[in-house]
C-alpha cells in the first residue's frame, strides 16, 4: 500500500444541496428556513433542511409536524429530483473547468485526483473553484471542500469547516485533528459498526487509529477492515468498483394510498421504473422481491423467482402474484411503505434456456420484451406518462426517480 508524500484527493460538499438548490432558484426563499419534504403531506419527514432551519433543530429526518413546533415559520417545498439533477449536471461543467472530476460520489458530492503542483496551491484551487460557483449561481449554493490523502480523509475534512469550509488534512496534522471527532463522524461507522468497535473495546478515534490491521479485519470480518485503518492513516486506498446486484425503489405511501388498491398501483409504477432502469443497464433479472412496511417499523417481503427476464410483463406478472397472496395473508393492513426490488442479475445476452421453455413462450417473451423497448423509446421522447402498462399516477410527483445515495437518476428516469 503507498503512502503519498502529498495530499492527492479533493473532495467537495454542498452545503444543504436539496433547500440551497430551492432559494437558489427562488430568490422569494433566501434568508428564510425551508425544508424539502418528499410530499406534500403532514405526515411525511424533511428530507433537507436549508441552513437557517437548522438552528431551530430541523434536520433531516424530522416530521413535518415537529418541524412547524420547533420554527413556525418554516417553509415546506416538495422536492423536485429533475430540477436538482439538471442543476447538479450544470455544477459538474462549471467544476471540470477547475479541475478534472475523478468520481461523482452523489448528488452534492464529488471527488477528484490532484497533481503534486495542484496540491501545493490547494488554497488557491479550492478558491477559484468557489469564485467559479459563485459566479454561476450566486451566494446561495455553497460547498465545503477538504483535501488530503485519499477519499475517507478528504471528506471527513469537508465536514470540518462546514457550511462554505476548507479544511486539508496533513500528514503532520494526523491524528491530532481526528481526535475530537466522534467514531460515528467518520464515513463508513454506521451505528451497527460503531457498537462492534466498541465490543471490541475501541471507543474514540485513538482507539480507532491504534488498531493492528488484523484487529480492524476481525472486527470487520472483512479486508475493508485493514483498507479503513490504512486509508485512517494517510495511506492511498482505492475504491473496489460497485458491482450493480440489484435495482429497487421504495416509496413511503401517504394515508390516501394505504389500500391495497392503491398499494399495488404505486408498487406497479415502482416494478417498471427499475425495469426501465435495469434495460438502461443491459442486465436481466432472475427473481423479484415484494416488501411491504407498515407505522410499527415492521417489513414483511416475498420473493417470485422466474427464468431471467427484461420485461415489463414478467416482472408485473409476479408482483401481482405476491401481491394476491399478501392480501389474502391479511398483511395489507395499516401499510405505509412498499420496495419492490429485482435481482440475481446476469448480462442481457446470457439469456439461458430453461427445460420446459416452449417455441410459443420464447417468441411470448420476445414479444413482451419488444413491447417494454417501445415503452421505453416513447416515454423519453414524449414524456413519462405518454403511455404505461396501467395508470401513470402515483403518490408524489416522482416514482421511482427519487435521489438515493450513490445515485443520480438519468433523464430517461422522469
Amino acid at each position: 500500500m503507498r503512502k503519498p508524500t502529498h495530499p492527492e484527493k479533493l473532495y467537495l460538499d454542498f452545503d444543504s444541496f436539496f433547500a440551497s438548490a430551492e432559494q437558489q432558484l427562488n430568490p422569494a426563499l433566501q434568508g428564510r428556513p425551508i425544508a424539502v419534504v418528499p410530499l406534500d403531506s403532514p405526515y411525511t419527514s424533511v428530507i433537507a433542511a436549508s441552513r437557517e432551519a437548522k438552528p431551530f433543530g430541523v434536520k433531516t429526518g424530522t416530521s413535518v409536524r415537529e418541524a412547524r413546533e420547533k420554527c413556525p415559520d418554516i417553509v415546506f417545498i416538495e422536492a423536485r429530483p429533475d430540477v436538482y439533477v439538471r442543476l447538479h449536471n450544470r455544477i459538474l461543467e462549471i467544476i471540470e473547468r477547475c479541475v478534472p472530476i475523478a468520481a461523482v460520489r452523489s448528488i452534492d458530492e464529488l471527488a477528484c485526483t490532484l497533481l503534486e503542483s495542484e496540491a501545493r496551491q490547494a488554497a488557491e484551487l479550492s478558491s477559484r473553484i468557489k469564485r467559479s460557483l459563485r459566479h454561476e449561481f450566486g451566494p446561495v449554493l455553497t460547498c465545503s471542500i477538504g483535501i488530503s490523502f485519499n477519499e475517507l480523509l478528504a471528506k471527513v475534512a469537508a465536514e470540518m469547516d462546514k457550511p462554505d469550509g476548507f479544511v486539508v488534512l496533513d500528514h503532520a496534522d494526523l491524528p491530532g485533528k481526528l481526535l475530537g471527532l466522534a467514531l460515528r463522524d467518520l464515513p463508513g461507522i454506521s451505528k451497527g459498526m460503531e457498537t462492534r468497535l466498541i465490543e471490541a473495546g475501541v471507543t474514540d478515534i485513538a482507539g480507532l487509529w491504534a488498531l493492528a490491521p488484523k484487529h480492524a479485519r476481525a472486527i470487520w470480518n472483512s479486508v475493508e477492515g485493514e483498507r479503513f485503518v490504512a486509508a485512517l492513516h494517510g495511506y492511498s486506498v482505492e475504491k473496489p468498483e460497485t458491482i450493480t446486484r440489484m435495482f429497487g425503489h421504495g416509496r413511503n405511501l401517504p394515508p390516501d394510498w394505504r389500500t391495497p388498491q392503491k398499494v399495488l398501483q404505486c408498487a406497479r409504477l415502482l416494478t417498471m421504473s427499475a425495469a426501465r432502469r435495469l434495460r438502461r443497464s443491459h442486465h436481466r433479472a432472475g427473481a423479484l422481491t415484494y416488501t411491504v412496511g407498515t407505522r410499527r417499523e415492521s417489513r414483511t417481503s416475498m420473493d417470485k423467482r422466474f427464468r431471467p427476464a427484461r420485461d415489463d410483463h414478467t416482472f408485473l406478472n409476479a408482483l401481482n402474484g405476491l401481491h394476491e397472496k399478501f392480501v389474502m395473508s391479511g398483511e395489507m393492513n395499516n401499510i405505509s411503505s412498499v420496495t419492490v426490488v429485482l435481482h440475481e442479475l446476469s448480462e442481457e445476452q446470457e439469456a439461458s434456456r430453461d427445460l420446459f421453455d416452449t417455441r410459443d413462450s420464447r417468441q411470448a417473451q420476445s414479444q413482451w420484451e419488444r413491447v417494454s423497448d417501445v415503452l421505453d423509446t416513447i416515454r423519453v421522447r414524449h414524456g413519462s406518462k405518454a403511455l404505461n402498462l396501467g395508470p401513470a399516477n402515483g403518490p408524489g410527483n416522482y416514482i421511482g426517480s427519487k435521489i438515493a445515495f450513490g445515485r443520480i437518476p438519468a433523464a430517461e428516469d422522469f
